[in-house]
């Protein structure tokens, strides 16, 4: 047999029309998203602890008040991956993003890479998320004297008596059964929840304006140009998460049209609050002063403003939550999208009969995801998150390049502009944030990719939908 021969199979690859008639198939999810719910998806994705946290935290340790400029610099390299996943999904309307685009057109091996690689990346997110959020309940409560015995409010490792960490377990498990329900009712939740976070930072930035100190701004850039640019790279893990709303997109009324307006209105809407809520921080504090687990809320404490600071603490807790709702939606769409595919067991694919939704893999990642919160610190957990979305932008930003090579001719309701341009700059900004990444993150990643590589050779390959096309 030929070396073309042997690699065919891994290339094979379902066509644009295929996938577009897949999702219209009947007995599939109920088509019941508009443009708002959807952009709320990206935003549950996109706001959350990075501007109750990382704002302070990067400004103190790395960019001074010049964290703003980081947000920028974060923005437009996350917005070069926004405006291809913004074509794909324009032109694929399909439950599985990142993994149903590679599908289409780098072949199914890197299509099981990136499926089985953001399996576990989505999945982590939600129990870190779960973790943070845990965090900020016990410290909302406390503030009304109420507070968990000490078995129940952490991970062994974290303290002396700690067993479990409660909260983080229950609120996983939460989302889970709030996506299980029709997929409006966990998208009216969301959609509430990014109401009230977003309310909330917007009533920061007013109440912080007339204490904004100019002063508080110079030096703008205390560790140089470098400190911004490294500021960046931490940030940028606070700029994408609009990819969670192109899941869902089979359950859009027009998800042509709106999915691709969802992703640029949910990263432009995120990125505007970040800038904003950079700016106010560092103008009424000195930047050297927010190294600490809440900077927004310690910043406006020590202002005499304690409302302010209960309003972040809770804005943070319904913050969180949307942020988990976002990704376990992402992780279990991929889920049910390579099971339908053959890559997985064909149980997983079959949909609630009353709910119309992929309840299985939703519980079964809730409850796994639920054990790995209440078990283990957030550190452990948070370092294998960043490599699945990075290398999820490389793909998707490369096969932009192939797409407009192999297929002119398809119709696209939205164009990348600059191609090739803005999608290399994509590539090439999420290679250098994978480079910067630690040797132990690397390790546990290629061990899990080294069990996908086997699941996928010894089952996936001979089950795979395109395998049995072929056959007949």
């Amino acid at each position: 047999m030929t070396l073309s021969a042997r690699l065919a199979p891994l290339l094979r690859a379902k066509s644009i029309e295929e996938l577009q008639a897949e999702a219209n198939r009947p007995g599939g999810f109920r088509r019941v998203l508009g443009v708002w719910q959807l952009a709320g998806i990206g935003l549950g994705g996109l706001v959350g602890v990075g501007i109750f946290v990382l704002t302070g935290v990067v400004a103190a340790t790395q960019a001074g008040p010049g964290v703003a400029l980081s947000f920028l610099i974060a923005g437009v390299a996350s917005g070069a991956a926004a405006l291809s996943y913004a074509e794909f999904a324009g032109m694929i309307p399909v439950a599985g993003s990142a993994y149903t685009y590679s599908y289409a057109v780098l072949g199914e091996l890197v299509a099981w890479i990136i499926g089985w690689d953001l399996l576990l990346e989505y999945a982590l997110v939600v129990a870190v998320v779960a973790i943070g959020w845990s965090a900020y309940l016990q410290a909302l409560i406390a503030q009304f004297g109420v507070s968990l015995p000490d078995w129940a409010a952490g991970a062994p490792a974290t303290g002396a008596g700690r067993v479990v960490d409660l909260f983080a377990a229950l609120g996983a498990l939460g989302v889970a059964g709030l996506l299980t329900l029709r997929i409006e009712t966990g998208a009216r939740f969301n959609t509430a929840m990014v109401i009230v976070k977003i309310a909330a930072v917007l009533l920061v930035i007013a109440a912080g304006i007339p204490y904004v100190r100019v002063e508080n701004w110079t030096p703008f850039m205390p560790f140089g140009f470098s400190g911004v640019a490294q500021g960046a790279a931490v940030v940028f893990f606070a700029v994408f998460g609009y990819d969670t709303l192109t899941t869902a997109a089979e359950e859009a009324r027009a998800p042509q049209r709106d999915v691709p307006r969802a992703v640029l209105i949910s990263l432009a809407v995120a990125l505007a609050l970040y800038v904003a809520m950079s700016l106010v921080l560092t103008g009424v504090v000195r930047y050297d002063t927010l190294d600490n687990p809440a900077p927004v809320a310690t910043a406006f404490a020590s202002l005499g403003l304690r409302w302010v600071a209960f309003v972040v603490s809770l804005a943070a807790v319904a913050g969180i939550a949307s942020v988990m709702i976002a990704f376990l939606l992402a992780c279990a769409r991929i889920w049910f999208a390579m099971s339908r595919d053959g890559l997985l067991p064909a149980w997983f694919s079959q949909v609630h009969p009353r709910f119309r939704t992929p309840h299985r893999p939703t519980l079964i990642a809730g409850a796994l995801t639920a054990l790995v919160a209440a078990l283990y610190p957030i550190k452990e957990v948070a370092e294998l998150v960043n490599i699945g979305t990075l290398s999820a932008f490389v793909v998707i930003c490369t096969a932009i390049i192939v797409l407009r090579r192999t297929r002119p001719d398809a119709a696209r309701t939205f164009r990348t502009p600059f191609v090739p341009f803005t999608p290399l700059m994509g590539v090439g900004f999420s290679l250098w944030l994978l480079s910067r990444l630690p040797a132990i993150a690397w390790v546990r990643f290629a061990i899990w990719m080294a069990i996908g590589l086997a699941i996928y050779f010894l089952y996936s390959r001979r089950h795979s939908r395109l395998a049995g096309e072929m056959k007949e």
